[in-house]
């Protein structure tokens, strides 16, 4: 049966150098005490929406645009599904009317 195989690291091509700069260790002072933190206000989860008259004017303008959008997307389907129907109405009165002519003719 199928074995995976594991991947194996590539060996590095080039020789590594040890870093030039030489961190002395450093003396550890004691610090001051620091005041005991402020207790924070928590914000309010939902931040608060302020409408200037611009904006609610713009929210009006896009609304009203949207609907006359909608509207007339919805204006243009209806009067295709009409004038479809109505073509097919006329070539259904024709087409009865040459099945009769034909019967008649006989």
């Amino acid at each position: 049966m199928l074995r995976p195989k594991p991947p194996t690291m590539p060996q590095p091509t080039g020789t590594l150098t040890p870093p030039a700069v030489v961190v002395q260790p450093t003396t550890i002072t004691p610090a001051t005490p620091t005041p005991p933190p402020a207790p924070l206000v928590p914000a309010p989860s939902r931040p608060t929406v302020q409408l200037t008259p611009g904006t609610a004017l713009a929210l009006v303008g896009g609304g009203t645009a949207v609907v006359l959008v909608v509207g007339a997307v919805l204006v243009s389907l209806l009067l295709a599904v009409a004038v479809t129907g109505v073509s097919i109405a006329v070539v259904a009165v024709v087409l009865r009317l040459l099945v009769n002519d034909l019967h008649k003719g006989r």
